[in-house]
């Protein structure tokens, strides 16, 4: 398996990786070459991404042979038995650990700044490399996440020896590796472009995840609808020309990993993007409230006049389950006049019948998206869809289930939902 580039690696790592998104992971990318490729699977899987900074403890004679690590909070990794076979003393072990922890503090600073370390207690975490040779700095990286807290430590990278894969695979609760060609002799082989990554891409890479500069920002809203206030974040370029908000379905909320993956997709294409809760934490409570369609809707509208009172731009509404039942009936109720309506509409293995009379009334462009396996949905879908009087279509995900969760299908979700706004909402594709 050959890699255009560290981007591309990350892509496909991403597919791979897809099963993990649902468990809401945070990624850690080794700098300097890893941080591309983990930037790439943050990306698709909607996660949260920083950088992870170890240092390995070299035994002073021979400072190849690590007898420990140390990371950012104060862990400290060592294994007992090198230090005694290696007859490295106490006053040894606390020299090398004090220059260590100068760089170690020093890097960490210089990539993150003043941004606080993501905590990983309780968490899943994917450690990310752009490719291994030995394994010895993945693998300390993998210790020390579990130090500071992980429940959980997936090992992921697009390339390895077979042997060190191997060996890593017993070290890791998962190893997750693209490719273990025999004939390894260099990870760079395996890519057409593998130039050095600077640290100010880096630098670059860790602030655009954390929503903190210029090329799409992610900020933290309040949204007034149907007499309560709602957290969102609006997320996208600061010029988008379009707005794509998100109805999320029975039993999720804005922190959906699909769909603030489909969210980044849509970012990359020039589309802003606004993720917001559509019930207070009390209303989530009573479960009858997550299928009240007309309050659902009622709030999507008001929803859409609060985008607008901040920027005149088209407006799309991108729905999943009930979410998309909301959704068509908002759009019937608004129409798709320009600062007044809903432009167009996607459903992500949505319940469109729910939407019920209102079906014929929807004059917004709308794209039904089913997985082939989501039998019962799918025929739902094709119901709804025989009612439907606007431009519409159902597109079929072969081999898909009703979260997407197969290698892959949530990327033709957002692929598709990009072309429909893009398409709908007059908006050049990024």
């Amino acid at each position: 398996m050959l890699f255009t580039d560290r981007a591309d690696a990350g892509q496909r790592l991403a597919a791979a990786l897809r099963p993990l998104a649902s468990s809401d992971p945070v990624v850690l990318g080794l700098p300097r070459g890893g941080v591309p490729v983990a930037f790439r699977v943050a990306e698709e899987l909607g996660a949260a991404l920083d950088v992870i900074v170890v240092r390995k403890l070299g035994v002073p004679y021979h400072p190849e042979l690590g007898f420990g690590a140390i990371g950012e909070g104060g862990v400290r990794v060592i294994s007992e038995d090198i230090v005694r076979r290696g007859g490295v003393s106490q006053a040894d072990v606390a020299a090398v650990e004090g220059a260590e922890e100068a760089e170690l503090l020093r890097r960490a600073r210089a990539f993150r700044g003043d941004r606080p370390r993501i905590p990983l207690t309780g968490r899943t975490v994917i450690v990310v490399d752009d490719g291994i040779a030995t394994g010895a700095t993945a693998l300390a990286a993998c210790e020390v996440a579990r130090a500071q807290g992980a429940a959980r430590v997936v090992l992921a990278v697009p390339v390895a020896p077979p042997d060190a894969a191997e060996r890593l695979r017993g070290e890791v609760d998962e190893l997750v590796c693209l490719s273990t060609p025999h004939g390894f002799s260099a990870v760079g082989e395996w890519y057409r472009d593998f130039g050095q990554t600077p640290d100010g891409e880096v630098v670059s890479l860790l602030a655009r995840a954390a929503g903190t500069d210029s090329t799409g920002t992610t900020v933290e809203v309040a949204v007034e609808a149907g007499g309560v206030v709602l957290p969102g974040e609006l997320g996208g370029p600061g010029d988008a020309g379009a707005l794509v908000v998100f109805a999320h379905g029975s039993g999720s909320s804005r922190h959906s990993p699909r769909n603030r993956s489909v969210a980044a997709a849509l970012n990359r294409a020039g589309l802003g993007t606004l993720l917001f809760d559509l019930l207070t934490p009390a209303e989530e409570a009573d479960r009858a409230n997550v299928f009240d369609i007309a309050t659902l809707a009622g709030r999507l509208v008001d929803t859409t006049a609060w985008v607008r009172r901040r920027a005149n731009v088209p407006v799309g509404v991108f729905g999943a389950s009930t979410g998309a039942a909301a959704a068509l009936r908002a759009a019937a109720a608004v129409g798709t006049e320009r600062g007044a309506g809903i432009g167009a509409v996607v459903s992500r293995g949505g319940r469109p019948d729910l939407a019920g009379d209102c079906l014929g009334d929807v004059r917004a462009p709308t794209l039904l998206i089913v997985g082939g396996d989501d039998t019962h949905v799918l025929e739902l879908n094709r119901q709804a869809q025989a009612r439907l009087r606007c431009e519409n279509r159902l597109d079929v995900i072969a081999g898909a289930t009703h979260l997407f969760e197969e290698p892959g299908t949530l990327d033709e979700v957002a692929e598709l939902a990009r072309e429909w706004f893009t398409g709908h909402l007059g908006v050049r594709p990024g």
